[in-house]
């Protein structure tokens, strides 16, 4: 009987049993990807639950709706780039780390350093990495400027013009990886160099 089903394709595939921890993953892994292609408000559960695989009603039963959804996989994305940048001190190997990081996680990069920025809802999230980033840079870059409204300029611009020129390299197909990090760092120094009080005109 069991071979019979199998030849006329009667019965569905069923679908697969997965630990809470793992099926919430691929929901996050199905949901990046859907809305870094067509953003919060063009995205729909439903589009999340057909590219995860998954039914509507499973989908529910890990997230209560689009935005918390949405939030889980910003916190995500926050708390990998995190884990390779670190929080308190950007050295000689945030940059390199950065890079990696994006790499690894390119839709939930761009959806933290891009897309989430235009989304009110999600604002806070992204001012308070922003204040974050800026005040690290702030302790760092003392170290080489002196204090003034320079050092307040370059510490809020580094910050901005480091992601988006990795999200750049993103965007132009992760060219030369192995040189990604050293050309992202010239930026960076050029940023600094013209923050220094020696520049004549």
């Amino acid at each position: 009987m069991a071979s019979k089903r199998a030849a006329q394709g009667a019965d569905p595939e069923p679908v697969r049993r997965m630990r809470r921890a793992d099926r919430r993953e691929q929901i996050l892994d199905a949901a990046t990807g859907a809305f870094s292609g067509s953003g919060f408000a063009g995205t729909a559960l439903d589009d999340v639950a057909e590219a995860a695989g998954i039914t509507k009603v499973l989908l529910y039963r890990h997230f209560e709706s689009k935005a918390d959804l949405y939030r889980a996989i910003l916190d995500r994305a926050c708390t990998r780039v995190a884990e390779q940048v670190g929080t308190d001190h950007f050295g000689e190997d945030a940059i390199p780390a950065l890079v990696r990081a994006a790499s690894a996680d390119p839709d939930g990069f761009r959806l933290l350093f891009r897309h989430a920025a235009r989304e009110p809802e999600f604002r806070d999230l992204v001012d308070t990495l922003t204040t974050a980033s800026k005040e690290v840079a702030q302790r760092n870059l003392a170290q080489q400027l002196p204090p003034g409204p320079w050092l307040d300029w370059a510490a809020h611009v580094i910050p901005a013009v480091t992601t988006e020129a990795v999200i750049g390299w993103l965007d132009a197909g992760q060219p030369d990886p192995q040189q990604a990090a050293e050309r992202v760092t010239r930026v960076v120094h050029g940023v600094i160099a013209a923050a220094r009080p020696d520049i004549t005109g």
